[in-house]
């Protein structure tokens, strides 16, 4: 989720500042190699992914990251936001929703960003 009117936060979860290394390929193949970006926030819903290649909203993609500490994170996740860099983005990315994420895995996020 992204801000609402007015600019409210209107997200499910809790954000927090955090930068990553992430790998993502798309789900109908039509990267050949997965594309290295970086995140810039994370929760346990979801996560936004500055980049300069973007995917379009609704797109299912792979994505994988190492949390600090060194828990691998692998899951589908769906475009829910795209910000193009215009004056009311900070910088291109995209906004993405975690689909597939583990039990453990989600409590591994929300213990990192807690």
């Amino acid at each position: 989720m992204s801000p609402g009117p007015a600019g409210r936060d209107t997200r499910k979860n809790p954000r927090v500042d955090l930068e990553l290394a992430v790998l993502v390929s798309d789900a109908a193949k039509k990267v050949r190699k997965p594309i290295r970006f970086s995140t810039t926030d994370v929760s346990c819903g979801g996560t936004f992914l500055r980049a300069d290649v973007l995917f379009e909203v609704g797109e299912v993609l792979l994505i994988e990251f190492d949390l600090p500490g060194g828990r691998h994170i692998r899951t589908q996740s769906r475009v829910v936001r795209v910000a193009r860099g215009g004056q009311k983005d900070k910088f291109p990315g995209m906004g993405l929703e975690f689909l597939d994420l583990s039990t453990d895995d989600r409590a591994a996020i929300h213990a990192r960003i807690s």
